[in-house]
C-alpha cells in the first residue's frame, strides 16, 4: 500500500477531518464536523480517492447510512471500477474532470511539442534536476516554494496544505521528490505518488527564478525518463475548466506532455436524507446546485 491508498496520508490531512478506514474496500475517507451544526458528513481524501478493492466500496458504505449526512470523492483515473459499480454505490455520478496521463511504453519526450522539449532543454542546460533519495529532508525547501504557489493563486482550505501535512506526505512510501537547483538555490521541485504501475502527479511548486527559468520543463523531463521502464502510466492531472478541451496554459501544458486522458468521477451520497434536507433548507440552496448543497463554495 503506497501513495494516496497509503494511512499516512489519510492522516496528512487529519486538520480537514478524522481518518476513517474503510476495511473492506481498502480506502479511506475524511469525518468532518458540518459547520453550524451538531452533525457530520464525510469526504474523499483530497485530491483523489483510491482504495484496493472498489468492489468492496458499497460494503464499507452501508454502515455509514445514519451515522453521517453525505459523502463525497473524486475517483482514481486508474481505478478498478466502471460507471455501473459507482451508481450502485452513490446517489451522484458525474463525469468530472478527464485528467492527462502518459503511457511510458511510447516515447512520451520525443513525442513532446517542440515547444515543451526546447524549454526542457532549456532548462536542464540552466539548472539541475536531482532525485531525492530522501524526500523529507527537503521539506523547508518545498515549504517555501508551496508558500510562494499559495501567494501567487490565492490559494485556500484543503488545497493549501500546512507545514505538518507536508511532513506526513514526503514520507509517505511511494513519495517520489525531483528538485530543480539553479546557482546553489532550490527553485523548484515536483512530487509523485507511485502506486502499482501508475505515478501521480501531487504537487509541484517553484519560486520566481524557478518560473523564469522555466524548469518546470525539466522536471517533467526528468521524471519521464525516471519513471520509463519503471512503471506503465504517469497521471499528470486535471488542466483548468472541466474538460480536457478547455484552453488555458496549464491544460496545454499538461496535454504536452500526454498521450491521451482518462475520466474521473465526482460522486455523492446521501447516508441521512432527512438531516440533510433540513441543512439544505436552513441555508436556502436549491438541492441541485452543488453537493452538498450545505457546502456551496467550500472551493470556490
Amino acid at each position: 500500500m503506497t501513495g494516496y491508498s497509503h494511512p499516512v496520508y489519510a492522516a496528512s490531512l487529519r486538520e480537514f477531518g478524522t481518518p476513517l478506514a474503510l476495511p473492506a474496500s481498502g480506502g479511506w475517507l475524511l469525518v468532518r464536523q458540518i459547520p453550524d451544526s451538531d452533525w457530520r458528513d464525510a469526504m474523499g481524501c483530497y485530491p483523489l480517492f483510491c482504495c484496493q478493492d472498489w468492489s468492496q466500496l458499497s460494503r464499507d458504505l452501508e454502515p455509514l447510512r445514519g451515522t453521517l449526512v453525505s459523502l463525497t470523492l473524486v475517483s482514481d483515473p486508474f481505478g478498478n471500477y466502471d460507471e455501473g459499480l459507482l451508481r450502485h454505490c452513490f446517489d451522484r455520478v458525474l463525469a468530472f474532470k478527464e485528467h492527462f496521463v502518459a503511457d511510458l511504453t511510447q516515447p512520451v519526450n520525443e513525442q513532446a511539442p517542440k515547444y515543451h522539449r526546447k524549454n526542457a532543454r532549456r532548462a536542464l542546460r540552466d539548472a539541475t534536476i536531482e532525485i531525492l533519495s530522501h524526500p523529507v529532508d527537503a521539506l523547508n525547501d518545498w515549504d517555501r516554494l508551496y508558500a510562494h504557489l499559495v501567494a501567487r493563486h490565492q490559494i485556500k482550505g484543503i488545497r493549501a496544505f500546512s507545514h505538518a501535512a507536508f511532513e506526513a506526505q514526503l514520507q509517505v512510501p511511494g513519495m517520489v521528490a525531483l528538485r530543480a537547483v539553479a546557482h546553489s538555490e532550490t527553485v523548484g521541485m515536483h512530487l509523485w505518488y507511485v502506486q502499482g504501475d501508475v505515478a501521480y502527479s501531487h504537487l509541484s511548486a517553484y519560486n520566481d527564478v524557478g518560473y523564469d527559468l522555466q524548469v518546470s520543463y525539466g522536471l517533467n523531463w526528468v521524471a519521464n525518463e525516471h519513471f520509463a521502464g519503471k512503471l506503465r502510466w504517469l497521471v499528470l492531472g486535471a488542466g483548468a475548466g472541466t474538460s480536457a478541451n478547455s484552453v488555458s496554459g496549464l491544460t496545454e501544458y499538461k496535454r504536452g506532455w500526454s498521450t491521451g486522458t482518462r475520466q474521473v468521477f465526482f460522486c455523492g451520497r446521501t447516508l441521512d436524507p432527512e438531516r440533510y434536507q433540513a441543512l439544505t433548507k436552513r441555508h436556502h440552496y436549491p438541492p441541485a446546485r452543488y453537493f452538498p448543497a450545505y457546502r456551496a463554495n467550500e472551493f470556490s
